[in-house]
């Protein structure tokens, strides 16, 4: 075999099933090796954004890597937003990052760059395949490390020549190492402190929002009427009617730091104390309350379950646990269409088992909240604040779980970021509906231009936040990219629009005007 095939076979050893891909020339041995690897399932993305996107939103529904396949460093330059996203998030995700031939480099052609170093920052590890020998190794390497609890970037660099000498073989797949577990020392000072005076809280973050590691939280709440709070964007959280309820710490500092303010301790499982997303002209950036006690049970990359059993062990909690979601869906008045209105349909409309792609920017300040009691659900968020996330990763939600109806609630403006998601939907005809939210501006910046101490902004400054000017047609954008589409203005419209969304198996587009 040449180095290509060795390394794509020894990739599908380790179990890797799909390569989400954008490749040039330097990778067509590489695209050549997935051709006669049936098991791997290649997706074509239309921009390198659409592709680590969508092997974010894989990585975080199947707990395993898919790869991506990127031409050289400006390609993966052109990914690495949401590569900044999947590695907050903690997804796991293999880059294979095409190179010139070794013996090419030093003629520095026009496509010639540093790749490790543009892989280096939103990477966890980073190799240059040095042989065609070596190329297999080193995939095994990379599959180990992507799968590093809860799971990691692991970017290689493959340089044309290694891909097509021959001579390689298939490396055995390597055991992931066991996630390293919470010290008993530090299980038994959080039991101490939560049993002690005053308002206290465990704070919820990574693999601690899920299964069975959020119902031993809901246990250790019952023992000790701790409550449960998450991170303001969670990577994965499973919520509604049935599940334990979580509260989430509000995004603008100084509002988290009043809702923080009274406790008297707090645990932290899978997330670390918060801090403001911005830093602002008098304003706290530390949300934590000064005096109170903090302990660290579990960082994002030690064992969240484990932690969480352990510390109800040590507390004696009760088998049940409580802070239990009662079903409820809010009414939803008729007349034109609004945040509050919409957010009453979705969670009427919301099948079981569904997967929420939350990229609604301001309008998830309503969204979010009002799907509290609807059907059980996932709800992934933009974890790392780079936007152009929502529809990419939907994309690979929708392949990691093609029995599960996916709905991305996406803003406009950070829609069109990676808008070229719509085109894979519909090439790989996969579940999702989409509703973008059309409000025909920047929101959330007109927010924060006020919050950073501007006054008066005049008519530049605001030209530069508005989308009306001219207005976009999401409608036609996602007809153009094979989508089927409808736009709504008023509750009732909606309403029908995404009943027949859902109904459909396949992609569909919703466009609410609000």
């Amino acid at each position: 075999m040449n180095g290509a095939e060795a390394l794509i076979e020894t990739l599908q050893l380790c179990g890797v099933e799909v390569c989400f891909a954008n490749p040039g020339t330097s990778e067509m041995q590489l695209v050549a090796a997935l051709d006669s690897h049936a098991r791997i399932r290649p997706v074509l993305g239309l921009f390198e954004g659409v592709v680590t996107g969508a092997a974010d939103g894989y990585g975080r529904m199947a707990d395993k890597p898919a790869a991506t396949l990127l031409h050289l460093g400006p390609g993966l330059g052109n990914g690495l937003a949401n590569l900044h996203n999947a590695r907050r998030a903690g997804s796991p995700i293999i880059n294979l990052i095409g190179d010139h031939a070794t013996y090419h480099l030093h003629y520095d052609a026009p496509l010639t760059s540093d790749a490790a170093g543009v892989a280096r920052p939103m990477s966890d590890w980073v190799r240059v395949a040095r042989s065609a020998r070596d190329l297999p190794q080193a995939g095994a390497e990379a599959y180990a490390q992507a799968m590093r609890y809860p799971g990691a970037i692991a970017s290689l660099i493959v340089p044309a020549d290694h891909a097509w000498d021959e001579g390689a073989s298939t490396v055995a797949a390597a055991i992931p190492a066991a996630p390293p577990k919470a010290p008993a020392a530090v299980v038994a000072d959080a039991a101490e402190a939560l049993l002690s005076t005053g308002p206290t809280a465990l704070y919820l973050g990574g693999r601690a929002l899920r299964g069975q590691a959020l119902i031993a939280a809901g246990r250790i709440a019952a023992a000790t009427g701790a409550r449960l709070i998450c991170e303001t964007f969670p990577a994965r959280m499973e919520r509604g009617a049935g599940r334990v309820a979580v509260e989430k710490l509000p995004y603008f500092g100084e509002q988290a730091a009043d809702y923080l303010k009274d406790f008297t301790a707090i645990v932290f499982v899978g997330a670390e104390p918060p801090v403001s997303f911005f830093a602002y002209p008098g304003k706290p950036s530390w949300l934590s309350p000064d005096g109170a006690r903090l302990v660290r049970l579990a960082s994002l990359r030690e064992d969240a379950e484990d932690a969480l059993s352990s510390l109800a062990a040590a507390l004696d909690a009760p088998t049940e646990p409580g802070l239990i979601q009662p079903a409820g869906i809010p009414p939803a008045p008729d007349g034109p269409l609004n945040l509050m209105s919409m957010g009453a349909i979705v969670a009427e409309r919301m099948p079981a088992d569904a997967i929420v792609s939350d990229e609604a920017a301001t309008a998830g300040l309503a969204l979010y909240p009002m799907t509290a009691g609807a059907a059980p659900h996932d709800w992934m968020t933009l974890t790392g604040g780079a936007i152009g996330q929502g529809l990419p990763l939907a994309v690979g939600a929708a392949i990691a779980c093609p029995d599960r109806k996916v709905l991305a609630l996406q803003a406009d403006g950070s829609g069109m970021y990676t808008c070229q998601a719509l085109w894979t939907m519909a090439r790989e005809k996969l579940d999702v509906t989409t509703v973008i939210i059309n409000n025909g501006s920047y929101a959330i910046l007109n927010i924060e231009l006020a919050r950073v101490g501007v006054q008066n902004p005049g008519p530049k400054a605001l030209s530069m936040l508005s989308l009306r000017d001219p207005a976009l047609d999401w409608v036609a954008i996602s007809q153009g990219m094979g989508v089927p589409a409808v736009r709504a203005t008023t509750a009732a419209e909606f309403r029908a629009a995404l009943a027949d969304a859902i109904a459909h198996k396949g992609p569909r587009l919703v466009e609410a005007i609000v």
